[in-house]
């Protein structure tokens, strides 16, 4: 039968993960609003189903079966022992992504993401729904604190979909932008840091725009292998190296005053705004702290903190999280083989904001803009083996 060919399967297949991807963005861009749906875990079932018959559908080879089948038998015992299924979502959606337009796949998730923010934010300033600005106190120090929201809920959150549009433009169109168009983002960063307060978010952003003027205007720099060796040390390397040592030292701010670190860990912690000793104190069993690690996590261990890395390492347990540790090696690997700097921005800019926030470590597919990046290339890699092994 025609429908059966390779092409078509393909093409089913494809579509199939469009509109997996098309849901999940919607999903997360509503939870990203005030709006309060009760009904998620029954559309990720939805979005599962499209993704696994994505990858059913579509022609692999006995070696490809083989390494779908160990990813999705690792990744369901890690659901069963954690009661956690998002490395098990997050991966067969990676998969399903192989052979998709990724161009027009980016675009269409920046423009997604672009007109349903717009639309957060025109609903508050409208009073249809959501707060402009909320006052209260941030750990800060002052217990009347103005920081504007524009209807995400906290500044932390409106921040982060600003830079989430930021990453996502760099990949579309950082290596064709004009000089005034990099004016504009910059300004536009300069003014959401102002309006949210977010310190340390914005000079991650201000240090990601640095390093797309540089790929943008150095011509070359995106075949040199040495950024992508300098960046597989910076992440996942010092970033996981560093969470570690945060998770481990969080009891020392404030109480350990006789510690020999303390000026040290306390002055870290503060210019973290007390991230580190809240993932010691803000719960009575310390979640999150070194001490609550397993190498497989448990159905117990549910509770939300800042900081990104440590909370991998706390609700998947130290084996996964070590696995997506070298798939993020990997990762930094295939961008080389396709001589891909923007990309290699991207991960280098998420990883260490995951340092300091928990944003992209989520339940949510849709906030993760580069999992079909990941899928494109690992299917390129295998086609690639596929061919050399047939000459």
């Amino acid at each position: 039968m025609n429908l059966l060919t390779e092409e078509n399967r393909k093409r089913i297949g494809n579509r199939l993960f469009y509109v997996a991807l098309l849901i999940e963005l919607i999903l997360m861009i509503a939870e990203k609003s005030e709006y309060y749906f009760d009904f998620e875990s029954y559309v990720f079932r939805v979005t599962f189903a499209l993704t696994v018959l994505a990858v059913v559908i579509k022609r692999h080879d006995k070696k490809q079966w083989l390494m779908i089948g160990a990813v999705w038998v690792f990744t369901f015992i890690c659901y069963r022992i954690t009661g956690r299924n998002e490395l098990l979502r997050f991966s067969t959606f990676v998969m399903a992504a192989q052979n998709i337009n990724l161009g027009k796949t980016m675009k269409a998730t920046f423009w997604i993401n672009l007109i349903g923010f717009a639309a957060i934010a025109l609903l508050a300033v409208t009073g249809i729904m959501g707060d402009v600005y909320k006052v209260m106190d941030y750990g800060r120090g002052n217990e009347n604190e103005l920081r504007y929201v524009f209807g995400f809920g906290h500044p932390n959150t409106l921040w982060g979909c600003v830079y989430a549009l930021m990453l996502l433009w760099l990949w579309v169109y950082g290596s064709k932008a004009r000089l005034w168009m990099w004016g504009v983002l910059l300004a536009l960063l300069l003014l959401v840091g102002k309006l949210t307060a977010s310190r340390t978010a914005l000079a991650i952003g201000l240090f990601t725009f640095v390093l797309g003027l540089i790929v943008r205007y150095a011509t070359g720099i995106g075949r040199k292998k040495i950024i992508y060796i300098l960046t597989s040390l910076v992440t996942p390397v010092f970033c996981v190296a560093f969470s570690t040592w945060a998770s481990s030292v969080g009891y020392i701010p404030r109480y350990e005053f006789g510690h020999p670190w303390y000026t040290v860990v306390t002055w870290i912690d503060e210019n973290l705004n007390n991230r580190l000793q809240n993932i010691y104190r803000d719960t009575a069993k310390h979640a999150g702290s070194l001490q609550t690690w397993k190498l497989f996590s448990d159905k117990e261990s549910f509770e939300y903190f800042d900081m990104g890395w440590v909370r991998l390492f706390y609700w998947y347990g130290i084996i996964p999280a070590a696995l997506i540790a070298l798939l993020v090696i990997a990762f930094i690997y295939l961008c080389y083989r396709q001589r891909d700097a923007w990309t290699l921005i991207l991960i280098l800019s998420l990883s260490i904001y995951t340092v300091i926030e928990a944003t992209f470590v989520s339940v949510y597919i849709g906030r993760n803009m580069l999992l079909p990046v990941l899928g494109v290339y690992i299917g390129y890699y295998l086609e690639r083996m596929r061919n050399d092994s047939k000459s």
